[in-house]
C-alpha cells in the first residue's frame, strides 16, 4: 500500500532514542523527510545526529534538531531549526515523554513531581502544536499523531501522575480535532502498551535474572506476557508502533481522526 508519504515532511519528537527512533526510521522508510529531535547532545546513543544518519545511510532524508520541549524557549528553538531545514513540517508526531516512578502517597511523588510530568508529556506538545499549526493551516492538510500509553484509558495505581498526564493528552487530542475542524489536519492518539526498547529490554533482563527466568528473550518474553495476561505472545516492537504511526499520519487516514488508539496486542492488563 502506497501511503503517498514521499514529499511530506515530518517531525518526530524525541526520536533520539527508543519508539521515537522506530518511528522515524518507518516514516522515513515510507518516503517521508524526517527531523530527528533530541532534548539535548547527544551522546551516540541517545542521540539524534546517529539516528538521522543511520536514516541517510539507509536511502532516506532527514535532518536532526535540538530543543528542550519543556521551555517555551526550547520549544521555539526546535520548531525554528525544523523549518529553517525545510520548507513546510506536513506531520507533527508528538512522541516525547517519560514515565517517571511514583506512588500516591510517597513523600517525593508531590507538586513538583506532578508539575513535571505535565510539563514533559502535556505541555511539550501543547508547545508544539501551537507553533506548527499555523502553517499547516496555511497547507489546508496536516497529521497531528499524539504518543500515549494505554494508562491514559486504564490507569494503575502507581505513577499517577504519569497516567494522568497521558490522559490529558488524549483529552487535548479531541480538543485540538474540534478546533481544527475542517482545516485538513486530523488529530489523533496512538497508544502502546509495553514496547521492545532498549531500557525495557534492559529492566526485563535484570528482572529474568532475579526470578531464574535465564537469559533467552524469547523465554523471558513469555513471562512478560504471562505476567499481563496477552495472548499476542511478545510485546510489541518500535517498528510495530512506527507502522500504525505511518498509516495514521498518511493521506490515507482522513476519516480517523480524534481517536485514541490501542496498539498492545489484544488485551493487555497493566499490573502494579
Amino acid at each position: 500500500m502506497d501511503l503517498h508519504l514521499s514529499g511530506k515532511t515530518a517531525l518526530v519528537t524525541g526520536s533520539s532514542r527508543g519508539t521515537g527512533e522506530g518511528i522515524a526510521k518507518v516514516l522515513a522508510r515510507e518516503g517521508a523527510t524526517v527531523i530527528v529531535h533530541g532534548m539535548k547532545p547527544g551522546n551516540g546513543v541517545d542521540d539524534a545526529d546517529r539516528v538521522a544518519d543511520e536514516i541517510a545511510k539507509s536511502g532516506g532524508k532527514a535532518f536532526a534538531v535540538i530543543g528542550d520541549l519543556t521551555t517555551d524557549q526550547g520549544a521555539e528553538q526546535a520548531a525554528k531549526a525544523a523549518l529553517s531545514a525545510v520548507k513546510n513540517i506536513d506531520i507533527l508526531i508528538n512522541n516525547y515523554g517519560t514515565a517517571e516512578r511514583g506512588f500516591w502517597l510517597d513523600a517525593e511523588t508531590g507538586a513538583d513531581a506532578w508539575i513535571s510530568v505535565y510539563q514533559k508529556n502535556v505541555l511539550s506538545a501543547a508547545r508544539m502544536i501551537r507553533l506548527l499549526v499555523p502553517q499547516m493551516k496555511a497547507l489546508g492538510w496536516g497529521r497531528i499523531v499524539q504518543i500515549g500509553t494505554i494508562g491514559s484509558s486504564q490507569p494503575n495505581a502507581r505513577m499517577p501522575h504519569y497516567y494522568a498526564s497521558k490522559g490529558a493528552l488524549a483529552n487535548l487530542t479531541v480538543s485540538l480535532m474540534l478546533e481544527l475542524s475542517d482545516s485538513g489536519i486530523t488529530v489523533n492518539t496512538i497508544s502502546p502498551g509495553l514496547i521492545k526498547t532498549r531500557e525495557v529490554e534492559e529492566m526485563y533482563r535484570a528482572r529474568a535474572q532475579k526470578l531464574g527466568w535465564g537469559d533467552d528473550w524469547d523465554v523471558i518474553e513469555r513471562h512478560i506476557m504471562e505476567e499481563f495476561s496477552n495472548s499476542s505472545g511478545r510485546i510489541a516492537r518500535t517498528e510495530e508502533v512506527g507502522d500504525l504511526v505511518a498509516f495514521i499520519a498518511s493521506t490515507r487516514s482522513h476519516m480517523i481522526n480524534g481517536m485514541n488508539i490501542r496498539i498492545d496486542g489484544g488485551g493487555m492488563r497493566i499490573v502494579n
